[in-house]
């Protein structure tokens, strides 16, 4: 797999052979969203320490089932709160994929993931579009405080889909508001994973997390691109998508 900054800390092998999906159908073949999208780098949710006084990261965490020896990706990792924190539940035997488009940040997460000396983790640089994940590597896909801010959420959730190893699940931690405001509407959110093949599993009002938990797993297929019809706006996505319930897996 190629790494990003692979030269830059003596980071571990994620994963020993990682082939890409093989279908790359151009970017017009997805349909484009019926909503704005929040700027990248202008909203900081909190500070790590304000967050784990929250008990953010282990609220999640335990949320999603995170335990030792998983494989799970951090998809816009930014400073790596999450990743470090994953890279301490999931140990030795585990191993944390961390992903984002920002070069400068994973410069930055790189330098921070060798000072703590985290052999667990390993980094990758996505495109807007394409997490480039490889395909079935991953118990868990967390995606926290930055759907909101994917230009392409159709074409990029369709190519995470591979990712998913059997019974492997994406995680989403966003907040109750307009998709321009740093936030999405959890109804239209789970009609866009819905509309490219995924079956929401878990959700949670969560005021710990400053907004909500969402979780899910892949469906038994995913549509052609062309096939996907988009979520028409906030009101028509509530009035479509299914209405979300707390599930028996709730714990908090």
């Amino acid at each position: 797999m190629r790494l990003g900054l692979a030269l830059l800390v003596p980071l571990a092998v994620l994963i020993a052979a990682c082939d890409w999906a093989p279908f790359a159908p151009d970017e017009q073949t997805f349909p484009k969203p019926d909503r704005p999208v929040s700027g990248k780098g202008t909203y900081q949710v909190s500070t790590e320490t304000q967050r784990d006084n929250r008990g953010e990261a282990r609220t999640v965490m335990d949320l999603a089932e995170i335990e030792n020896g998983m494989t799970v990706a951090d998809i816009g990792a930014g400073n790596g709160y999450y990743t470090v924190r994953l890279a301490e539940r999931v140990g030795a035997d585990g191993r944390v994929l961390a992903q984002d488009i920002d070069g400068d940040a994973l410069a930055g997460l790189g330098r921070r993931i060798e000072r703590e000396g985290l052999e667990n983790v390993s980094i990758l640089r996505g495109d807007a579009a394409d997490p480039k994940l490889p395909v079935n590597s991953f118990d868990r896909i967390f995606m926290v405080h930055m759907y909101h801010e994917i230009e392409q959420p159709y074409e990029f959730l369709w190519r995470m889909w591979p990712a998913l190893r059997k019974g492997g699940e994406v995680v989403v931690v966003d907040i109750d508001r307009p998709t321009d405001q740093h936030g999405i509407d959890p109804l239209l959110l789970s009609c866009e994973f819905e509309r490219v093949g995924y079956e929401l599993v878990e959700f949670k009002d969560a005021p710990e997390l400053l907004g909500y938990y969402a979780q899910f797993k892949a469906a038994a297929s995913r549509p052609e691109p062309g096939e996907i019809k988009p979520c028409r706006s906030e009101k028509a996505a509530g009035a479509e998508a299914h209405e979300l319930r707390p599930t028996k897996r709730e714990k908090v």
